[in-house]
Formats: C-alpha cells, sequence, structure tokens
C-alpha cells in the first residue's frame, strides 16, 4: 500500500473548510488545544528576552528622530503624505500602517520605550501564527483528510515561530512592515477558504488592503490565491486555467490597484538602490538558495550582510543560483500532478511568489535575512510536508509504535534547537554593541557595520579604537559620507580641529543634498564656538530635511545661546505645526517671548535715556536677534555720542562680518583696534574676516 492511499479518507469533506464532516473526536480535539497551549508557551519564552532589546538601524530615521509618530494627530496624514515616514528623504516611503502603528505604540509607551513596541510586534506575530495554523490545516484537508493534519500544521507553525530567520523581522522593530504584510496575505487567504461567504462581498480583501499599507509585498496575495484556487479548487488542470483566474480576477484587480497606489504615494526622494539592475538579477537566484539553506541551517544571520553583487549570469555562482532556482521549480511544477502532493507545490509557488517583489525590484543591498519572513510561510510548509509524506507509512502503522515516538522526540529535539537559535539571536539584537559586532564577524567585509560597530566604541569615548574600525570601513566603502561624518566626529574628540573639518566638508561634497552632513558640520561648529557658521549649516540641513528634528533643535539651540529670539520664536512655532505636543519646542517659545521683552526693556531704555552703553546694549540685542543692519545703526548712535567707542567698531565689524560684507567689517575691526590695541574680540573678528575675504577671493 502507497503512502498516498494511506493518508486518503473516504469521508466527506467540506470543500471549503476541510473540515471532516464525520464524528468529531473530542479526545484528539482537546490533545491539540493542549498541544497548541504548549507551542505558545514555548514561543513566549523563546522571545522572553527580547522585550527590552533598543532600538537600531533604520528605526533611527523612522521612529527615533522621527517628529511625525510623536502625536496621534498625525495619523490622517501617514495616509496621504510618505515623507511622514521617515526623517531621511531617501528613506521616504508610503507605509501609513506602520506609521499609525509606532504613533500609537509611542503613546501608550509615553515615549521612546522600545518595550511597548515590542510587545506590540510580537502581538500581531502570534496572531500571525495563529492564522498560518488555520491556513496549513486547510490545505492538508484540501487534498488529504487525516487525524495527524493538525498536528502537521501545528507542528509546522511551531517551527515558523521558533524558527531565528524569524526573530530577525520580530526583534527589528521596524521591519514590523514585513509582518503586518505578510499577516494581511495569510488572513486574506485564511478568510477566502474557510469563510466562502465573504468571497461574494470581497470581505476577504480587507486584510490584505490593510497589509499593503504596510508594505508593498502583500500585493503578491492576487498571484498566490491564483496559485491556491488553480491547484486545490480547480485540481491543477489546465484546460480549467480561464475559471481559475476569473475567480482570481477580483484580487489580481484590487492587488494591482494598491500597487499602483504605492508607486503614487512613495515620495520621489525615496532612493531605493543604486546597483546596477543586471548585476542585482544575476545575484538574486543565488540568494533564493541561500534563502533555502537558512531555513535548514540558519547559522549565518547577519543584520547586514556584506555580499555584493554578481558580475552577471556567467558566473558560476550566478549559474548555479539559477539552475538550483530551475530544479525547484520543475519540483513545484512535478508534484502538481498528484492532490496529495499540492501543498508542496503551493509552497514553493508561495516562496517564489513572495520573494518576487525584493528580487525584481532593485534595492541597496542584494539580500537581508528579514526578507525571508514572508517567503518562508510557503516553502516551510512544502518542507514538513515532503517529510510527513516520507514517513507516512511508518506513522500510520501501528506495530512501529517505538519508531514513531523516537520520530516524535527527534521534531521536538528540532524545535528545541531552532528555539536556542532564536534565544541567542535575541540576545545579539540586545544593544547596538552586540548587534554591530556581531556584523563584524558575520560580515567583515561591510564597512558600514565596521563603521557602526565603531559608533559604539565612540559612545564609550574611545576615539582611538572608533577610528581603527572606521578606518577598516574606509577599505569597503571609500565613499560612504557618513563614515566620513562619523570620522570628522571621531577625529573631533582628540583635537585634530582640521583633519576633523576636511571630513566633514568631504561628506557635504558627497551628499550634497542630504542634511545630515550639514546637520552634524553645524554641531561640529558649535562646538568650535563659530555660531554663525553652525547657524547657516543647519539651516541648510533644514532647507534639504525640514523634518529633521535633531537640526532644529540644534537651531534653536543656537538661536537661544545668540539670542536671536524672532528667529527662535519663528523656528519653534513652526517645529509645533510637525509636532504640538514637543516640550522641547515649547520650552524654545517660552524663552523666545521672554527674550523679545528683553529687546523691548532694551529699545525703551535707548530712547529714554540716550547714553552710549544703552545704545551698545541695543546694538547687541539686534546683533543677536539677526537684525544686523539695525546692530550697524545703533553701534553708529553710540559712536555719535562716544567717537572713540572701541567696542561700538567691534559690533559693526561683527554685524557686517555676519552678513558676509568682508570690507567693511575689516575697517570697522581695525578702527577698533587703532582705539584698543589689545581688544582681544576686535583681533578675532579681523582675523575671520581677513580669512574669509581671501578664501572668497580664490
Amino acid at each position: 500500500m502507497t503512502a498516498s492511499s494511506q493518508i486518503r479518507s473516504k469521508r466527506p469533506i467540506d470543500s471549503t473548510t476541510g473540515n471532516d464532516l464525520g464524528k468529531n473526536n473530542g479526545t484528539f480535539n482537546s490533545r491539540v488545544v493542549i498541544l497548541a497551549c504548549v507551542a505558545v508557551l514555548a514561543i513566549f519564552a523563546t522571545y522572553a528576552n527580547h522585550f527590552h532589546n533598543s532600538f537600531h538601524f533604520d528605526d533611527s530615521h523612522s521612529i527615533v528622530t522621527n517628529v511625525y509618530i510623536r502625536d496621534l494627530h498625525n495619523i490622517p496624514k501617514f495616509f496621504t503624505d510618505g515623507r511622514t515616514f521617515s526623517s531621511l528623504p531617501a528613506n521616504q516611503t508610503w507605509r501609513p500602517l506602520v506609521s499609525a502603528s509606532l504613533a500609537l505604540d509611542y503613546y501608550l509607551g509615553g515615549g521612546l520605550k522600545p518595550l511597548w513596541f515590542h510587545v506590540s510586534t510580537f502581538f500581531w506575530f502570534l496572531v500571525q501564527l495563529g492564522l498560518m495554523f488555520l491556513l496549513y490545516e486547510s490545505l492538508l484537508n484540501a487534498v488529504a483528510l487525516s487525524p495527524l493534519n493538525r498536528y502537521i500544521a501545528l507542528f509546522t507553525t511551531t517551527w515558523y515561530g521558533l524558527h531565528p530567520v524569524n526573530a530577525e523581522t520580530v526583534n527589528y522593530i521596524i521591519q514590523r512592515g514585513d509582518l503586518y504584510s505578510t499577516l494581511g496575505v495569510v488572513a486574506g487567504l485564511v478568510a477566502y477558504i474557510r469563510l466562502p461567504k465573504l468571497r461574494r462581498f470581497g470581505l476577504y480583501l480587507f486584510p490584505v488592503v490593510l497589509g499593503a499599507m504596510a508594505k508593498p509585498p502583500a500585493v503578491m496575495f492576487g498571484t498566490i490565491l491564483l496559485a491556491y484556487i488553480f491547484l486545490f479548487e480547480e485540481d491543477a488542470d489546465w484546460r480549467r486555467w480561464w475559471p481559475a483566474l476569473r475567480k482570481a480576477l477580483p484580487a489580481l484587480l484590487v492587488c494591482g490597484i494598491l500597487a499602483v497606489i504605492n508607486i503614487k504615494l512613495t515620495p520621489k526622494s525615496f532612493t531605493p538602490a543604486i546597483i546596477a539592475h543586471g548585476v542585482y538579477w544575476a545575484t538574486q537566484p543565488f540568494v533564493a538558495l541561500k534563502y533555502v539553506r537558512s531555513l535548514f541551517l540558519p547559522l549565518w544571520l547577519s543584520a547586514d550582510t556584506d555580499m555584493l553583487p554578481f558580475a552577471g549570469f556567467s558566473q558560476p555562482v550566478a549559474m548555479a543560483g539559477v539552475l538550483s532556482c530551475v530544479a525547484l521549480a520543475g519540483v513545484a511544477l512535478w508534484t502538481t500532478r498528484k492532490r496529495e502532493y499540492r501543498p508542496i507545490s503551493f509552497g514553493i509557488i508561495w516562496f517564489f511568489i513572495a520573494l518576487a517583489p525584493t528580487s525584481l525590484v532593485v534595492l541597496s543591498e542584494v539580500e537581508n535575512d528579514h526578507r525571508m519572513f514572508f517567503p518562508f510561510v510557503g516553502l516551510i510548509l512544502s518542507v514538513t510536508w515532503t517529510a510527513y509524506l516520507a514517513l507516512a507509512r511508518l506513522l500510520e502503522d501501528n506495530r512501529k509504535r517505538s519508531l514513531r515516538l523516537a520520530l516524535c522526540a527527534a521534531a521536538v529535539s528540532l524545535l528545541f534547537a531552532y528555539a536556542v537559535g532564536t534565544w541567542h539571536r535575541n540576545r545579539i539584537w540586545l544593544s547596538e554593541e552586540s548587534l554591530w559586532y556581531d556584523v563584524t564577524v558575520k560580515s567583515p567585509q561591510n564597512g558600514r557595520g565596521l563603521m557602526n560597530y565603531g559608533l559604539t566604541k565612540m559612545s564609550k569615548g574611545d576615539a582611538k579604537a572608533a577610528i581603527a574600525y572606521f578606518d577598516r570601513a574606509t577599505r569597503f566603502t571609500p565613499n560612504y559620507y557618513v563614515l566620513e561624518i562619523n570620522l570628522g566626529i571621531a577625529h573631533g574628540l582628540p583635537g585634530h580641529t582640521q583633519e576633523s573639518e576636511a571630513h566633514f566638508r568631504r561628506a557635504i561634497s558627497l551628499a550634497p543634498n542630504d542634511a545630515q552632513p550639514y546637520f552634524y558640520y553645524g554641531r561640529w561648529l558649535k562646538l568650535q564656538g563659530r555660531f554663525g557658521e553652525c547657524i547657516q549649516a543647519e539651516r541648510s540641513a533644514l532647507e534639504r530635511n525640514p523634518a529633521f528634528i535633531d537640526a532644529r533643535y540644534l537651531l534653536m539651540q543656537s538661536y537661544l545661546e545668540q539670542r536671536q529670539w524672532a528667529a527662535l520664536r519663528e523656528l519653534a512655532q513652526d517645529t509645533l505645526q510637525l509636532s504640538p505636543s514637543d516640550p522641547e519646542a515649547r520650552r524654545y517659545l517660552t524663552r523666545s517671548e521672554s527674550g523679545q521683552n528683553e529687546l523691548a526693556i532694551a529699545e525703551q531704555q535707548a530712547r529714554q535715556e540716550p547714553t552710549p552703553q544703552h545704545f551698545l546694549s541695543l546694538s547687541l540685542f539686534y546683533h543677536q536677534g539677526g537684525k544686523y543692519k539695525e546692530s550697524i545703526e545703533a553701534a553708529k548712535k553710540a559712536l555719535q555720542l562716544k567717537p572713540d567707542y572701541a567696542e561700538a567698531y567691534n559690533n559693526i565689524a561683527a554685524a557686517y562680518e555676519a552678513m558676509h560684507q568682508w570690507d567693511p567689517a575689516i575697517e570697522a575691526a581695525q578702527r577698533a583696534l587703532r582705539l584698543k590695541p589689545d581688544f582681544q574680540l576686535a583681533k578675532n573678528n579681523l582675523a575671520y574676516s581677513l580669512a574669509q575675504k581671501k578664501l572668497n577671493t580664490r
């Protein structure tokens, strides 16, 4: 007797749900419930050490510095403006459901507290696992009704839930987009299969629409549904392709519309990659092969891979990838021949369809471990069902009970091994230091990984070690502007001023349209006491990225220190337009209003008591408020009353200097020094104006 005849049932099956219409076995059901509870507890225990892991990588610009998620009133804006997704224009894309969930977590946690974000992600991960169990059970019952199907579905779901690959998505908060989009696809398919009454009204597409609002791969649902209908409802009969297509047509149309919406609402600033299309595509078949290997041996997981694109399809490794994918596709085609094999073919087809968005659309990295989250839903089903068919005769033979127990023990041991691997990956994701150290070990030629690990050294004040890692990173990414920024910061710690400034200026030349080089250069300038240049740099940063909240804070602080009250008030009010509840912006607004009162008092004193000292104070207030012409006029009034007032000439020099009018600035500073030769401020202003004039006349 063959394995296929062993697992068939002649009892009637509900064609839509796959439920046995014969007598229910209460003992069997209760056993499955108990095992399901054990599985949930095992998954929870495995992830118990991840809830306090810190923000990482892309979390920085999409969560930590993203001003929009700090106010729930911005939720409607998420659905109409993709710029709200990230504080970096190159990373801004349309994922409104992700941004809305982050805003809710920020509100519930009362700020940037990773615990609340992790709890939210993990909850929906458990929901997805529950729906995956229902999906697997329905698929298996549709081809071969057996009391073992629920056990197989439960094992497959648990394996997926404990797999270390998925820890890369569960720990990486911003990649909850992968989870939400996968959840939408799974929920849509479960609703289509198990709730056929929803088909008429298209309600099964509702979770798919939500999934597509989290990440574009959810639009592959229509193709996955077509594969399901063809394999299971049309019995894989190629003559029935039109009825299958007709049934899937509503889903295909809706997914097509969702794809267009994603493209239209993604900001033009979004820069997915700079890799050439041909070399990216040549690499993807081999990447798919690596993903298959990771299902069985997830030993080389890295948060940031150092894999480079292949030169072309002619490379042996590229050809190996192509041949492997062709062979896997051949297995998918061959297993469509018999109904009991079709979970294998469906799982492989799911794997390829789910990989299509990241394989065909050129992205910044040729591979990413979190990209396996969606494809593994199908691949893990194929592998489990293949193993079951191979062992079906042993499992059905009551005379080999000890062997069945041994197989069960092996299955539990397998799950335990994967759980240990996931626990270990959670520990690696604990902090920036632990994560990026792991990257330097797993991906030693990744310049970004070396740089980020160097940053953890710099955060501890170890500039020497940081620079060593930055120099290593330079060998692999010599034109990486972020690395130049960090070299500038690191060299600034020991006091290498010229070398530090050279790195900042090179960062600006490498990325002139990016706000980050200007922001960090401005921060460095402020530490050097070059306030005017600092303010100009921060303004340049905000011109390129108005939502850059750190640049706003630094510029407001600079305005405050320079007592530029009008500019401070305007920027604080503008910031509150972005984030109405921002406490820092409110504090700066209050300070600007009190500062304006100081200016009004100074003006009143100069009118009521027109002394040289009062006009000099007024000149200073005007200068600090950015009113340079008024500052010059007030200083001139002081000179009318006291012609030998060196301080008044110095104020005139500083005002012309701020307006980049070097000749009158030089003349005023020289007159101040003739009156007061040891006047250090005038010496500084003269030296700076002379240097700038020389620089601008080259």
